[in-house]
């Protein structure tokens, strides 16, 4: 039974620019993949609720988008959702990779929340891909003169490598105090929601160029079949070109079904049931800058 008066919970946000592996790591501390990743930029476009519990703590890590220079209506959002999401946490995770020196767009991060009030952890991931553990020493003496870091991890999500440490950090920022969520809970998001960014990951890993950026996932329904414990799930693929179009459905329909294929695999694992998937590809010209086709694709300011 939950001691209250010993058991901690809490909010956490993960921010940081595209591609450090700030998805990863939150599908590693929950266990399962409530993050889609993949190695375009951009590839988280919502906020991403995890959640991790056990008999003495239970924590909610925040998932962002990669924080980058907008161009467009929706990458405005993403940024503007990222930086929302350090408000009224208990400790904020800023996650970088090796660098010889500061990025431009760390230091836009770290400026922008120099005026926070909790702790901020450096985490240094993907020190797997080092020659020499020690070089690690260049980034963390550049990032140490940036910002009063409470605690500096280097860490390896892909190797396990010294993530308990940095648990341990976070736990002692925790207040005391009971649960926010129930015990099975992994992510504040619905099944139709994982279905259509699981759909969207795969168009992400099959594309390149434009298509990733242009794409968008919507499930139409999700309702029992006929056939015994299976599930009809009707999604809808959005791009912005007729030209992408094609490419998305592909010589005789072969990258519609690659993409279908995939997803599949992941989406019965997600829901643990048979599922048959049915994909249609439509275009929605110029949809990353119309605030009502952003709104109509989930996009709206309100849920990111």
């Amino acid at each position: 039974m939950m001691n209250i008066d010993t058991y901690k919970s809490g909010f956490v946000a993960i921010i940081g620019r595209p591609n450090v592996g700030k998805s990863t790591f939150l599908n590693k501390m929950v266990g399962k993949k409530v993050a889609i990743m993949s190695d375009k930029p951009q590839t988280t476009r919502n906020k991403i609720l995890g959640i991790v519990t056990t008999g003495e703590y239970q924590i909610a890590f925040t998932d962002t988008p990669g924080i980058h220079k907008p161009t467009t209506e929706l990458q405005r959002r993403m940024v503007n959702a990222s930086y929302d999401a350090t408000q009224g946490v208990d400790a904020i995770i800023f996650m970088t990779t090796p660098v010889k020196h500061v990025l431009p767009g760390d230091q836009i991060i770290l400026d922008n929340i120099k005026k926070t009030k909790v702790p901020v952890f450096l985490v240094i991931n993907k020190v797997d891909q080092l020659k020499e553990f020690n070089d690690i020493d260049l980034t963390i003496a550049l990032y140490m003169n940036l910002f009063p870091f409470q605690g500096i991890f280097p860490i390896s999500v892909l190797e396990d490598k010294n993530i308990d440490h940095l648990m341990d950090a976070i736990k002692g920022c925790l207040p005391f105090g009971p649960k926010f969520f129930p015990d099975d809970m992994k992510s504040d998001h619905s099944d139709r929601f994982l279905v259509s960014e699981l759909i969207r990951e795969k168009i992400l890993v099959a594309t390149k160029e434009e298509i990733p950026h242009s794409v968008a996932v919507v499930v139409d329904s999700m309702k029992e079949s006929e056939e015994e414990d299976a599930l009809e799930i009707y999604a809808t693929i959005f791009v912005e070109r007729d030209s992408q179009k094609k490419i998305i459905i592909g010589h005789n329909g072969e990258m519609i079904k690659k993409v279908k294929q995939f997803a599949l695999k992941d989406i019965k694992k997600l829901l643990d049931r048979k599922v048959h998937l049915d994909l249609w590809v439509k275009v929605k010209k110029d949809w990353k800058d119309r605030p009502d086709d952003l709104r109509a694709l989930g996009y709206s300011t309100d849920n990111f």
